[in-house]
């Protein structure tokens, strides 16, 4: 215990304020801190002797585990796959105010585009509604043959009767309008041919 004294009394002054420098190397000699141990040597001897604690420091904390053995054979795998499985959100964007600008004005500038051609679509389909809804109508008004009542020529169109012909054929009920989505119920397994 004296001789720790006596060295620490050496190496930070009589105070303990400022930190001097032994004259003697053995009294470093029982200190394992890179700063003790490096005392009286050049830059480059200190940078070396910093690398190999740091280097003695990584090999420690990838030796063995506490109580729980070594790493199996496949960790660096392990170790990869939940690198690449929980990716973090990527950091902020953080622009200047002129590439802000051109980003801001790029950006809106697709979402016109993108409200033009929503809005073409909608022109388009609301027209081709129309003119089967107006198509129907001229069906419901229409009084041909001459024997049949109005609206004939409608609801024989709308009919299902006759449509198939043989087993193969898929019945017309499962035919349906064009759609974004797809229907509520794909296929009807327990549909039984009308007699």
């Amino acid at each position: 215990m004296s001789l720790l004294l006596s060295w620490s009394r050496g190496l930070f002054g009589p105070r303990g304020g400022s930190l001097s420098v032994p004259a003697n190397k053995t009294s470093c000699a029982f200190s394992t801190s890179p700063v003790a141990a490096g005392a009286g040597k050049s830059k480059t001897q200190m940078a070396t002797l910093l690398r190999k604690a740091q280097e003695a420091r990584a090999k420690a904390k990838t030796g063995p585990r506490k109580g729980k053995g070594p790493h199996s054979e496949f960790w660096p795998r392990i170790r990869v796959l939940r690198q690449d499985m929980f990716i973090s959100a990527p950091p902020a964007l953080r622009m200047g105010r002129l590439r802000h600008l051109r980003h801001w004005t790029i950006h809106r500038a697709w979402q016109l585009y993108r409200r033009n051609v929503k809005a073409a679509f909608e022109t388009e389909r609301q027209r081709i509604y129309a003119g089967m809804y107006w198509a129907c109508e001229e069906l419901r008004r229409t009084q041909w043959p001459a024997n049949r009542p109005e609206g004939y020529l409608y609801r024989a169109s709308q009919e299902k009767k006759g449509v198939w012909k043989t087993p193969s054929v898929i019945p017309i009920e499962y035919t349906r309008y064009q759609t974004e989505t797809p229907p509520l119920v794909p296929w009807n397994h327990d549909w039984k041919r009308m007699q």
